[in-house]
């Protein structure tokens, strides 16, 4: 365990046009970077992008990405990117908060049905994170049969720790990360939503093996809590089981694996201090709280996470990775079982927050940088010759 530590539009016309896309096709970004188990190259695949939150693949290869300002894009292989799509729910964006994850429904091939994730407003300038799911119709351009399934209760205000990485489990049931909104001394509070992973069936009834159905005094869309603010999930190919990162408060980023009905501490025991110095809480363990499999201390504020599952790379198969935030990078976890072996840090010559990370169906990994003007990246791996 480590301690240390220009846009393509899909309507192009004219040859001033075509000399702007020539110029920017010019201009986009490769790097070459070895690293300890394969030569990387990272091509951009498209820029132009509003602080990009969340992507997801369709079956053709073409990309849902949000953006979290509040719109909707679909991002084609070759990177032109359209219209924002329309009919999205109301979306309030301040602070951190905006429209976050997207997700495809496990049969999308039969329903056509999408889930997003967002920051949804409330009264009096409050706010909270909120999921919907809606049916895709790429032929008009919009979502249509739009259903809220979840509405983090109550709202408040300020825009901090939204979470909102959507996940599904192998069983179909939705999982849904959420953080703490900046209110630490409410995280470990059982009868509101704060720092919690939920878990919902598609249509947003609560399974009935959740663990806290029928306990009084518990939320029962509840699977797990006491996290801050989880904003990296994804399932391990190999256990089936979720797997998620949180930002940590001056350090003591965490990777946990979620349990049903178990407490993940936060804000009685963390590796972190307080933002200015000094330390809260009751130290890093205690009675009746779990600990993490792996933190970060200094915080990296990691957050996209992605399980390799292709066979490109055969030493990196079963491995996560991670993106970094504050420093700027892509992390590999050497994963074996349930447990963290070794880090790699990687891609620091980008020098760009990258906030989601997704395997594509061709094996490369692609990755959403944080900015006004943000990208998507194509890191293409190579085995490194022996």
């Amino acid at each position: 365990m480590t301690r240390m530590r220009r846009p393509r539009r899909l309507r192009i016309a004219g040859l001033a046009a075509a000399l702007a896309l020539a110029a920017a096709d010019a201009a986009a970004q490769t790097l070459q970077e070895e690293t300890q188990l394969a030569n990387l190259t990272v091509e951009t695949v498209t820029r132009g992008l509003a602080h990009p939150w969340g992507l997801a693949f369709l079956p053709d290869g073409a990309m849902l990405v949000t953006e979290r300002p509040g719109r909707l894009r679909l991002v084609t292989p070759d990177g032109a990117i359209s219209d924002p799509i329309g009919g999205l729910p109301e979306i309030a964006a301040v602070g951190q908060g905006g429209l976050l994850d997207v997700a495809l429904d496990p049969d999308f091939a039969e329903t056509g049905r999408i889930f997003l994730s967002y920051s949804e407003g409330g009264a009096n300038g409050t706010a909270g994170t909120a999921v919907a799911s809606g049916v895709l119709d790429r032929a008009a351009g919009r979502l249509s049969d739009v259903r809220v399934l979840f509405r983090q209760e109550p709202k408040t205000h300020g825009g901090r720790h939204f979470g909102s990485r959507l996940v599904f489990g192998r069983d179909k049931t939705l999982f849904i990360t959420i953080g703490d909104r900046g209110e630490r001394e409410r995280a470990q509070d059982f009868t509101i939503n704060r720092g919690q992973v939920i878990r919902l069936n598609r249509d947003g009834t609560i399974p009935a093996d959740n663990p806290f159905v029928g306990v009084e005094g518990r939320r029962a869309e509840v699977w797990s809590y006491g996290h801050r603010n989880p904003q990296g999930a994804a399932l391990n190919p190999e256990s089936g089981a979720l797997w998620l990162n949180e930002h940590g408060a001056q350090g003591g980023d965490e990777v946990n694996v979620p349990e049903a009905g178990k407490n993940y501490g936060w804000a009685v025991v963390h590796y972190g201090e307080d933002y200015g110095g000094g330390q809260f809480g009751e130290g890093t363990k205690a009675p009746g709280m779990e600990q993490p499999i792996w933190y970060w201390t200094p915080s990296i504020a990691p957050s996209g996470m992605a399980f390799y599952t292709s066979d490109r790379v055969p030493e990196w198969t079963g491995d996560a990775f991670v993106g970094a935030l504050k420093y700027r990078l892509l992390v590999r976890l050497d994963v074996e079982g349930d447990r963290i072996i070794h880090e790699e840090r990687m891609l620091e010559g980008l020098n760009e927050r990258i906030r989601a990370v997704v395997q594509g169906p061709d094996g490369a990994l692609y990755l959403l940088t944080d900015a006004r003007d943000g990208a998507v990246l194509r890191v293409t791996p190579r085995p490194k010759r022996r």
